[in-house]
């Protein structure tokens, strides 16, 4: 059933479906990006944070009752969804809220995946809803949950898997499935290490998303037996999705973005490398994930800031950014920035030339910096005379040095501390 067709269809199941949005994990592949912060609540796209477009993808799908399972050094997350995810109206049923770990049971802190959603059942049973919908917050993406969801009704699945090809020699860090030619599962290995491909492929593998429909009463019925069990680890990649594709319908959903595409676009930035491309591949002309897409828009929290600022124009001293993305409250003063990404209230002072850098809120570039393929924590102050990411072996005694040499600079690595909310 098409989109177009099944408008009052899907709006009526995502108004009957809860999301719970997996948001405790550390990212440790981010090295000392995620030392303050779990991942979902990292910076990302100028003014984002990464948990925003999960959000904003329930949100614009029609699904406004959201649970957030927070966990590791949550402080900034809560924070954030706190002052930029106030909007939804109670009275109407809708909300966002966050689950901590609160020792709800004997296990205490959340064990795995599966564990976090069991020790919130009692919460979840309480909402009464028909579906749920579980989510990883740590994904960049944009897509619609209710065709997902009407596709989980079509067939009559107890659970349904959102999935993308990837490349097989990435393939390791996903659940890899194999489906029949109904696209139900016939088999599922969490981050195997020789992952199988794609029938009449040799250089793709079918993953999951971590993009997951169930039933609410088939998925209440399995968490509970799942924690009843010693041998389980609780995990939903690692123990439930094996222990149900034998005796119970689970399908894959092949996804599309909200354009269509397919396949469309999706980023795991999980490692500094993919983090920093990610965030440069949103200054071309058109890319993949557009951001001024008026129809399916990405919410935040954002501070009132004055608009970015470039003063000077001498032929020494000229305030420029080209081919770049600058946010609110930046002043770029007599540099120039190029093939960038400047998050908000960031200040470049005269005489330095930041190239091919990923710039997070409130950091400063003190005068005469050379700053190229560098990642800068929020709040850092980078000292006068500072070059960055023209020596990998000096980068690499002060900085953390990424595989394809992008530099992570952050406050404790250039002996400051850090003074605001992270």
């Amino acid at each position: 059933m098409s989109k177009n067709n099944s408008t009052r269809f899907v709006s009526r199941l995502t108004r009957d479906t809860l999301a719970l949005i997996l948001a405790g994990g550390r990212g440790s592949r981010l090295k000392q990006l995620t030392n303050w912060r779990a991942k979902p609540a990292v910076p990302f796209g100028g003014k984002f944070r990464i948990i925003d477009f999960p959000l904003s993808n329930c949100v614009n799908s029609g699904i406004r009752r959201v649970g957030i399972l927070t966990q590791y050094k949550a402080h900034s997350l809560i924070r954030h969804i706190q002052q930029g995810w106030g909007f939804m109206r109670g009275e109407l049923g809708e909300f966002v809220e966050l689950l901590p770990a609160s020792q709800r049971t004997a296990q205490g802190w959340y064990a795995g995946t599966a564990d976090a959603v069991y020790q919130n059942i009692d919460i979840l049973r309480n909402h009464g809803a028909e579906y749920v919908l579980i989510l990883a917050g740590d994904h960049i993406y944009k897509m619609d949950y209710g065709d997902m969801l009407a596709e989980h009704v079509a067939q009559n699945a107890d659970m349904t898997i959102g999935c993308i090809e990837v490349p097989l020699d990435q393939a390791k860090a996903f659940g890899v499935m194999s489906v029949d030619v109904n696209r139900r599962i016939v088999a599922f290995n969490e981050k195997p290490e020789n992952p199988q491909p794609v029938p009449g492929r040799d250089d793709v593998a079918l993953a999951s998303m971590g993009i997951y429909i169930f039933n609410a009463g088939f998925l209440y019925e399995q968490l509970i037996k799942d924690a009843d069990s010693s041998k389980s680890s609780h995990d939903f990649g690692h123990d439930i999705i094996p222990s149900l594709i034998k005796n119970y319908k689970v399908v894959a959903f092949p996804y599309k973005d909200v354009q269509g595409n397919d396949p469309g676009y999706w980023r795991d930035v999980g490692t500094i490398d993919a983090f920093w491309s990610a965030n440069l591949e949103l200054i071309g002309v058109t890319p993949e994930l557009n951001l001024y897409d008026d129809e399916w828009p990405i919410w935040t929290h954002q501070a009132q800031l004055p608009p970015a600022k470039f003063v000077f124009d001498d032929d020494d001293r000229r305030g420029m950014a080209v081919d770049s993305m600058v946010s609110g409250g930046c002043i770029i003063s007599g540099s120039t920035v190029r093939h960038s990404v400047l998050f908000s209230n960031v200040q470049v002072h005269s005489f330095s030339v930041v190239e091919d850098c990923v710039v997070l809120p409130d950091v400063t570039i003190n005068r005469h910096c050379r700053l190229k393929k560098v990642v800068i924590d929020k709040g850092c102050v980078i000292p006068e005379g500072t070059v960055i990411g023209e020596d990998p072996a000096t980068d690499a005694k002060r900085f953390e040095v990424s595989p394809s040499g992008v530099v992570l600079v952050t406050p404790e690595m250039l002996g400051q501390s850090y003074r605001y909310v992270r």
